[in-house]
């Protein structure tokens, strides 16, 4: 349904967004999470054909968003991360109003406002002018106009943004009961709003993609913690060379003692952190620690981005 390909994009001399792929097929709820400035918005940007790439390409159900641009569009709703919005408008008539824009018949369009409205909550304020409503209703209003067309793709970006606890957990609902029509694709710089409601996450950094995972695959993921003493260099070789040891991760090297992650490859568990203490007091370096560490989303994340350092300055909307 998407296909990008080596998708980059430069403002000038800086680098927004490089080398980025990925393909996301019908159904899915995918999560786009990344630091403020990581290129999330820019990705976003290119994907709905409001910005062209500077390298690479984007396929939208076989459409290139460029060469084809009007088509994809059709094919996709879009919440902005700040979604324009009339405030002296009520509700329904700036539904209205959208609907011919998104391209909605005439005769087609009470009936799409209708459902556009039931699906966002909307009833109570449809006659209300937009500049009454809380923030809260406003995100709503933005998500009503991004499927009142019934696009095959919904695209939000930063759609918790600014809301309060009771806000969030409203518009966590009604993007799951989206994503049971339509393929999402998720933009947040919140961990939370992925576990919440993505089946996938692809995690920015610095305008690259560096990870692309299920979040039932993570919540697979087996590791180990390990504390030696002894000679840092000896310890990894000790480490690396056991069956069912996949990666040797150093997390601490220090006072004499060395702390590893351990992703674990095939085999019993219990059975690997076994051959891991006999190897390690075989070989005569001291066993301090040894425990079982869950690889969540949270320790993924940071663990992709702690060295990161982003300017403060640098607006997520400008550059992405």
């Amino acid at each position: 349904m998407i296909e990008v390909d080596n998708l980059g994009r430069r403002y000038g001399d800086f680098q927004a967004v490089a080398g980025v792929s990925f393909a996301i097929t019908r159904g899915e709820v995918v999560g786009l999470l990344g630091h403020n400035g990581a290129g999330k918005t820019t990705i976003m940007k290119m994907l709905t054909g409001y910005l062209e790439p500077s390298a690479g390409r984007a396929r939208v159900e076989g459409l290139d968003v460029v060469a084809e641009r009007q088509a994809v569009q059709a094919l996709i709703g879009y919440l902005p991360e700040n979604c324009p919005l009339y405030p002296e408008m009520t509700v329904v008539d700036y539904l209205n109003y959208q609907g011919g824009l998104h391209g909605v018949k005439d005769a087609d369009r009470p009936a799409a406002i209708r459902d556009a409205i039931e699906r966002t909550w909307l009833g109570d304020r449809a006659l209300q002018p937009i500049a009454t409503l809380s923030r809260g209703y406003r995100q709503r209003v933005g998500v009503a106009q991004a499927i009142l067309h019934r696009p095959r793709i919904l695209i939000l970006d930063e759609p918790t943004n600014g809301l309060d606890p009771t806000q969030i957990q409203q518009m966590r609902e009604l993007i799951r009961e989206l994503a049971r029509t339509t393929t999402v694709i998720l933009s947040t710089h919140i961990l939370q709003e992925v576990q919440a409601v993505c089946d996938r996450v692809l995690i920015m950094r610095s305008g690259q993609l560096v990870l692309d995972a299920w979040l039932e695959d993570l919540n697979r993921d087996r590791r180990l913690q390990v504390t030696v003493g002894g000679a840092p260099d000896r310890a990894r070789t000790v480490l690396k060379g056991l069956p069912g040891i996949a990666e040797v991760r150093p997390l601490l090297e220090a006072e004499g003692r060395c702390r590893y992650g351990l992703t674990l490859g095939a085999g019993d568990a219990d059975e690997i952190a076994q051959s891991v203490a006999r190897a390690v007091l075989d070989n005569d370096l001291a066993l301090y620690e040894m425990r079982v560490v869950s690889r969540d989303l949270e320790a993924l994340f940071r663990e992709l981005n702690q060295d990161l350092q982003l300017p403060a300055t640098r607006p997520e909307v400008a550059h992405g």
